[in-house]
């Protein structure tokens, strides 16, 4: 079965990359390492990663309520 996901391009990564910190901002999250994981945009993989970096554990709890909030359709809007 194929996966319905597509890979970003090399191309849009920048795009994509921003989209995904103007996502984690809109719930109040800031992952100061969120950025394009180099060795992967530059070397033969099919598709560059993104690295989310570090977070101290205030951050990841606050990622983590969001993603629940989305999930149950709880989320209030900012």
């Amino acid at each position: 079965m194929p996966h319905a996901y597509s890979y970003p391009h090399h191309d849009d990564i920048d795009d994509c990359t921003e989209e995904l910190r103007a996502a984690l901002a809109a719930h109040g999250i800031t992952l100061p390492s969120l950025g394009i994981d180099l060795p992967s945009f530059a070397g033969s993989y099919s598709a560059p990663l993104i690295a989310l970096g570090n977070c101290n554990t205030a951050t990841a709890r606050r990622l983590s309520a969001a993603l629940h909030q989305a999930v149950s359709g709880t989320g209030t809007e900012r």
